[in-house]
């Protein structure tokens, strides 16, 4: 059946703080609807009328607990495994060509098993669409991408995507492989949050070699271990030890002092910082630096409570915008690689 409003991935679990997110932002922008979604599903379909103006009010960049924002086309229940096509065809009459085709299955354990079908359907709706004249011949990102989202093996939901308002990674996941180097898996959060959070752009300009950072909470030293293999300088403020491949790339200086306390002899190019404490202690303690001038911008993580995560993520974002004394530039994912957390790019306006 025909479907409108927004489809939504998620890490699974968080599906409560994706609806309260959609619903807050969508009736700010004036589009009242409702939130649908089961918990650990994975995902989250907002209904509204007005669904292609909701995708423009609702930039994919601005959201926080979604993986990946799509346009809802259609939910298809009881399709028949001889023929899933023939409805699809249907569903997408009328709606004009698609440049690539994606057929995924939420990122949840109880939609694993579907992964089998999601690739041996693809490879037989892709030509068959071809054949009809909905699918370019080679993937081109000058028209929407179709998304096949298969919740069961007879329900599958139909969406499409703006390449350019979008994550660029099949369920908004990026492949990205921890190197056997690397002192800690926390490594992999800084390379996501530099790949999500920042544009290509933006990574060749704000991370170039011999700037000077510093890494807040750094023991074992993962995160300084990313930034050093970018050629960035790093001083690793902890009480702990880091591991040695971190020292060995003879870019970081361990400082052994408490995060929370220490300042810096001169102002830094970047603050990165992956404290296990209080989200607004961390959320006070960056503030303070963005109001001292220490640095220019920062990446860090917000450990959330277990509870009203969505109320504590706007609390300690309004409380940095307010007591940072500068114009900031303020965008939160919770990253594929993040747990029960967001991770948070700051950068000075002005």
């Amino acid at each position: 059946m025909s479907a409108d409003g927004l489809l939504c991935y998620c890490r699974a679990g968080f599906e409560p703080e994706l609806a309260a997110e959609l619903s807050e932002r969508a009736a700010l922008a004036g589009f009242p609807g409702y939130a649908r979604t089961e918990r650990n599903s994975g995902l989250v379909q907002f209904v509204i009328d007005a669904g292609d103006e909701l995708t423009k009010a609702l930039p994919f960049a601005q959201m926080i607990f979604a993986r990946q924002k799509l346009r809802l086309l259609a939910d298809l229940e009881g399709l028949d495994p001889k023929d899933r096509i023939a409805p699809m065809y249907d569903a997408l009459a009328g709606r004009g060509r698609y440049g690539e085709l994606w057929v995924e299955h939420p990122d949840s354990d109880e939609a694993k098993p579907l992964a089998g079908l999601a690739r041996s359907f693809g490879n037989a709706l892709r030509p068959a669409l071809r054949k009809r004249g909905l699918l370019t011949e080679k993937d081109d990102p000058r028209f929407p991408r179709l998304h096949v989202c298969f919740v069961a093996g007879d329900h599958a939901l139909l969406a499409s995507s703006d390449q350019k308002d979008s994550s660029p990674w099949p369920l908004g996941v990026p492949r990205l492989r921890q190197l056997s180097e690397a002192p800690s898996r926390s490594a992999l959060k800084l390379e996501e949050a530099l790949l999500t959070l920042l544009t290509e752009a933006e990574r060749e300009k704000l991370v170039v070699p011999g700037m000077k950072a510093v890494d807040l909470g750094a023991a074992p030293g993962g995160w300084s271990w990313v930034l050093a293999r970018q050629h960035v300088r790093v001083t690793a403020i902890d009480n702990g030890p880091l591991a040695e491949s971190a020292l060995a790339t003879g870019l970081v200086e361990h400082i052994r002092a408490d995060g929370f306390r220490w300042q810096p002899p001169k102002p830094v190019d970047w603050l990165v910082c992956d404290m296990v404490e209080s989200p607004r202690k961390v959320a006070g303690r960056i503030a303070e630096w963005f109001a001292n001038r220490w640095c220019k911008r920062a990446i860090f993580n917000l450990k959330l409570p277990m509870k009203k995560r969505w109320e504590e993520t706007n609390i300690c974002l309004d409380m940095l915008a307010a007591q940072a004394g500068r114009e900031l530039d303020l965008r939160a994912r919770q990253l594929y690689h993040d747990r029960e957390e967001i991770t948070v790019f700051a950068s000075c306006l002005k």
